[in-house]
């Protein structure tokens, strides 16, 4: 499950335990709530912070937990709304925020990362991908409108209508992402990046990110319609 760590005045959300038995880091419902309740705490924190989100080994995160929709079909749409309210939290969040995707960031996992202010990548590991379009799985109203805020107009149309897997330097090229990595310096890249925004946390930033992504947020807000969603 997710826990922080802290830099100086950077925290860091380790978005799982890499020691645990299924370590991708996906979205389910506890692990949602896990994330939540420790953004609460970097969220409380007074004085300067930034936040970086990262993980350890292969995953960032893998996105949707499948075998829980899969046993819960009829739950997806509220499941999905949940998973939005991610999102929309980050794009909001007062302090500057940082993923240091160090690996495979698929799917919801992929959209989290965009849900960040600035996004960091390993060179040689790290992964972008949606896959949605192969699982015959639509993205909802908010996550499209998600994407095609946060990625460049054709970057959003080959990732989300191909499948295509982005690399670091693809990453980079398509404006996926700002600045990529070699090796394990991704974490140390991301806090650094973080580090010379701290003093920028507080309700004015969240009010001027409010404001940059009204669009996104209020189609993120949506109920996702049942009838218009299926998975497979």
């Amino acid at each position: 499950m997710p826990y922080l760590e802290r830099d100086g005045d950077v925290f860091i959300l380790y978005l799982g335990n890499e020691g645990e038995t299924d370590n991708e880091n996906r979205f389910g419902p506890e692990w949602i709530d896990a994330v939540h309740s420790k953004l609460d705490e970097v969220e409380a924190h007074e004085g300067p912070a930034a936040l970086v989100t990262t993980a350890t080994g292969k995953f960032y995160t893998n996105g949707l937990d499948t075998t829980w929709i899969f046993g819960n079909l009829d739950g997806l749409p509220g499941y999905l709304d949940k998973v939005h309210t991610i999102y929309s939290r980050l794009l909001t969040f007062p302090m500057a925020t940082v993923a240091a995707v160090q690996g495979h960031a698929f799917g919801a996992g992929a959209m989290l990362a965009s849900s960040h202010d600035f996004q960091i990548m390993r060179a040689d590991r790290g992964f972008y991908c949606l896959p949605e379009v192969g699982l015959n799985m639509p993205f909802t109203v908010g996550m499209s409108a998600l994407l095609n805020s946060r990625l460049p107009k054709q970057t959003a149309v080959d990732a989300m209508t191909t499948g295509r897997r982005f690399g670091g330097a693809d990453a980079l090229a398509a404006g996926i992402v700002q600045e990529t990595v070699d090796g394990d310096g991704v974490l140390a890249a991301a806090v650094t990046k973080a580090s010379a925004l701290t003093s920028t946390h507080g309700k004015n930033l969240a009010g001027i990110k409010a404001g940059i992504h009204r669009d996104a947020l209020a189609d993120l807000a949506q109920v996702t319609d049942k009838s218009n969603f299926s998975f497979g």
